[in-house]
């Protein structure tokens, strides 16, 4: 199968991509790398994107901007970062995607943990993951010619500690490999609607 990976040189991009890339053919989207880019709040980039990749039968977004920081101070703009890329660029990617998807195909996108868990400065990051597993349970009940879509919930992971350890105290860390079969499960599988947790 030809699966497209947007977001393929972060951390978890990079573990779906090896574990993907066993048995299907990968095609790597970046925001700047890749052979492909896409900025994922630009709808007609993403359409885009589907033309001249041509059909595929899933599409995996690791990819998304929030913010992180103190309630007392927080902007709109700041709060709108998470709105516009980690919800609206994934949401983007799935109204698209559902037209250009051979039939049967799936669609994975990300959330995490702070969506069931809440942090210190995380009102953004809780407030968007929730938003995009409630976009994806609400359509997969739409989906058209038996398109899949699910989210995967991860963890903070391992590889990701120095830089956002000081937010998650108490928190269990994941290596990105293990975070990577989770998106496996949703890609290889049969489940629709579906949140799969990695914590």
């Amino acid at each position: 199968m030809n699966i497209i990976v947007i977001g393929a040189s972060g951390t978890i991009g990079r573990a779906v991509v090896e574990e993907l890339g066993a048995r299907h053919d990968i095609i790597e989207v970046g925001r700047t790398s890749g052979k492909h880019q896409v900025d994922i709040t630009d709808i007609a980039g993403v359409r885009n994107l589907f033309e001249r990749v041509g059909k595929a039968d899933g599409v995996v977004v690791t990819a998304g901007d929030l913010h992180f920081g103190p309630l007392s101070d927080m902007t709109p703009a700041q709060f709108g970062i998470g709105l516009q890329h980690k919800l609206m660029g994934q949401v983007n990617v799935a109204l698209a995607a559902q037209h250009y998807l051979n039939e049967g195909g799936s669609i994975t996108l990300t959330s995490g943990i702070v969506g069931d868990e809440p942090i210190r400065f995380g009102v953004n990051a809780t407030t968007v993951n929730a938003a995009v597993e409630g976009f994806a349970r609400a359509a997969a009940l739409e989906l058209p010619r038996g398109l899949r879509i699910n989210v995967v919930n991860p963890s903070v992971l391992k590889e990701s500690m120095d830089a956002y350890g000081p937010y998650f105290h108490g928190f269990e860390p994941v290596p990105a490999r293990r975070v990577a079969l989770a998106y496996v499960k949703s890609v290889d599988g049969l489940q629709t609607g579906k949140v799969i947790r990695v914590w």
